[in-house]
């Protein structure tokens, strides 16, 4: 029988058998489902198979995470169900029929704005640091410190901080005002049009021809009569859109709609002249006359309503609706509306009080894991991907606390909840603002004005305390002896126990070796790796590669066999040592579904690879193009007899000679 046989069989019926599978596909590591009924899924009983390492859904797809043997595990699944696999293309078509119309709708919203986060997150740290150094005034008239009656701020203290006060606003209007250009981009990226017509067209929003959209309650006469087109049957006033977010996205999906009409009706021979001119010139107009304004009025309508209801006599409520909601929000996608919505607010009251509550939510969150951490210390299995769940959840990546920890025991996430309830109700009854969404984490306190800072240090350590002895105490009387890892276990040895499970047969010596980086650029600790499978180990340990300028080669970290590799894709790698320790070398985040564009792979399965001798090539250009970050994951995912083995990190490698990995065996 094969390796694989029983497993795939239990699998079948596990998933609510064939009858409810739309399709099934897979990736380098994960089986993927479009199910008809994602309820009939044992998610407990698959989680107990042993080639299961864990599940979650994602963009309507159930993925259970298998390892570098789920190519193998794929063809065994398609014999015993008698399930023909499908391209990762058709499977996401199906997963996209099988989710709602507002599912749809924020898994657009996501795509779009994932690529802005890191900016908008880079431009509220900015303003927090303006609002420290030039808006707080630390000094009386004298010099002398004064807190309390203050007059003067560092700004006006030292000629240096004045001026950095002032040139970083040079960085902070590129990300708040410039805001337009980015949606635009993002949007046309997304929707596969042309993305330099998106930043055109963004440019249009903004341009300084146009009497600036913040001026505009300010402006006088004559500034509305130097800015007004008038085109004899009809004038209007030349608004820019600075900082607009609706606007923006209505404009930008203008754009595509009339890029993909006139591609599909245009003869190819002149399509390169008719389609960007045809599409530009009329959506500017269309962006400026129409959908524009209704844009904007929509966006203050939003931003007004939320702000009604964070200001209002019954604010503590809404806060506590929205606490306790907002990690349910985020397992479903439809969190991505909240960057909209604070972006907006930032734009119109130059703050968000949003923004605080998400933040609180991450940390309430990563406290109900950090109770887990506490009650399972002595199951080594639930600790690796607990630990790492944590921390990223304490630095503002949830996916794989919530996924990985809170869902999955289900009282976790309700004690988070509570927690992040309580704490935004504190927080919005005393008004604590941000200046822009932050990281969503603890280091979330930078991005708060500064006179808040004391009292969101209230709601964080609530956001941290109230979780933690909520899970700590239901943990107790919910968690089975198995689930804690104090269920007794028999003293003979397992015949069949691995050398990793039996540390006393090692050997007492061996020889130190190590694993050469794969790719020369940044390296992290595979928890900071923005994926919940990688970051929560279970995978295995192991490291993640920010690429250099110009990296773009994947080298093999030692001699080895090439074990996986992804024909369709070429984003991904596996090896295996000749003492049975198995590495996983992954490009970038979602790649899978670039469909090989940008990639090349320069060995075949079973071939014998070198140190340093080339496995795969990549554009990082490509990649970021298509949205996806080019973090490159490197995993040790099985030791075979190799022990002791340790990750540095927090250095710059060169791909081939620097040695990230050691062990000894």
């Amino acid at each position: 029988m094969a390796k694989y046989t029983d497993d795939a069989g239990r699998l079948l019926d596990l998933v609510g058998g064939k009858e409810n599978i739309s399709a099934v596909t897979h990736c380098m590591t994960r089986m993927r489902f479009v199910l008809v009924d994602e309820g009939k899924a044992d998610i407990a009983a698959i989680e107990e198979l042993p080639a299961a390492k864990g599940t979650f859904t994602q963009a309507g797809q159930f993925q259970v995470i298998i390892g570098n043997d789920v190519a193998d595990f794929y063809q065994e699944f398609t014999k015993v169900s008698g399930i023909e696999g499908v391209s990762k293309e058709a499977a996401k078509a199906a997963a996209g029929a099988n989710q709602n119309l507002a599912q749809r709708v924020m898994g657009i919203l996501g795509e779009i704005f994932a690529p802005l986060i890191p900016a908008l997150i880079c431009g509220g740290l900015i303003l927090g640091f303006r609002n420290i150094i030039g808006e707080v005034n630390f000094f009386d008239d004298a010099g002398a410190f004064d807190l309390e009656h203050g007059t003067r701020s560092i700004a006006d203290m030292w000629t240096f901080w004045n001026a950095m006060y002032s040139f970083l606003w040079v960085i902070g209007e590129a990300v708040f005002h410039m805001l337009p250009v980015g949606i635009c981009w993002s949007v046309t990226r997304k929707m596969g049009t042309t993305p330099i017509l998106g930043i055109i067209l963004g440019l249009t929003l903004v341009s300084p021809q146009l009497l600036n959209g913040f001026s505009m309650a300010s402006a006088t006469p004559e500034d509305i009569a130097a800015h007004t087109y008038d085109f004899g049957v009809y004038s209007f006033v030349g608004t820019g859109y600075q900082g607009q977010v609706i606007a923006s996205l209505m404009a930008a999906f203008v754009l595509v709609w009339l890029e993909r009409f006139f591609t599909k009706v245009t003869p190819e021979v002149v399509r390169m002249i008719v389609v960007p001119f045809m599409s530009l010139v009329p959506a500017v107009f269309i962006a400026h006359l129409v959908v524009g304004p209704i844009g904007w009025a929509i966006g203050d309508a939003i931003a007004n309503a939320v702000s009604w209801g964070l200001d209002s006599n019954i604010r503590v409520l809404f806060a506590a609706l929205f606490g306790a909601l907002y990690a349910p929000l985020v397992m479903t996608g439809l969190h991505h509306m909240t960057n909209a919505i604070d972006s907006q607010m930032v734009s119109i009251y130059e703050y968000t009080t949003l923004w605080p509550m998400i933040a609180l939510s991450n940390i309430a969150q990563g406290s109900a894991v950090l109770a887990m951490i506490v009650l399972q210390k002595r199951n080594e299995r639930a600790q690796q991907v607990n630990v790492p769940a944590c921390i990223s959840c304490y630095l503002g990546v949830t996916e794989p606390a919530l996924f990985g920890v809170n869902l999955k025991y289900k009282f976790p996430l309700v004690c988070g909840m509570i927690g992040s309830a309580c704490a935004a109700m504190v927080c919005t009854g005393f008004g604590v603002k941000a200046l822009s969404i932050g990281v969503g984490g603890l280091p979330g306190i930078l991005s708060i004005m500064f006179n808040y800072w004391g009292i969101f240090a209230l709601c964080m350590l609530i956001a941290v305390v109230i979780p933690f002895a909520l899970t700590l105490v239901v943990g107790k009387r919910r968690l089975s002896s198995k689930e804690l890892g104090t269920e007794e276990r028999s003293e003979v040895p397992d015949a069949e126990a691995s050398p990793a499970d039996a540390p006393e047969l090692q050997p007492a010596e061996g020889i130190a070796r190590a694993l050469v980086s794969p790719l020369s650029g940044t390296v992290a600790p595979i928890d900071e790796m923005p994926d919940a499978v990688f970051s929560s180990k279970c995978m295995g340990d192991g490291l993640c590669i920010e690429p250099a300028e110009g990296a773009d080669v994947v080298v093999s970290p030692a001699d080895a066999t090439v074990t996986v590799t992804m024909p369709a894709s070429n984003h991904a790698v596996g090896l295996t040592l000749d003492n049975g320790m198995e590495l996983l070398i992954h490009v970038g985040i979602d790649t899978v579904d670039m469909g090989g564009d940008g990639f090349a792979c320069h060995v075949s399965q079973g071939e014998r690879v070198r140190a340093g001798q080339k496995l795969l090539s990549f554009s990082q250009d490509k990649i970021r193009a298509a949205g996806h970050p080019a973090i490159t994951a490197f995993v040790v995912s099985a030791t075979g007899s190799a022990r002791d083995v340790t990750f540095e990190h927090g250095l710059d490698a060169v791909a081939g000679s620097t040695e990230v990995v050691r062990y000894v065996g």
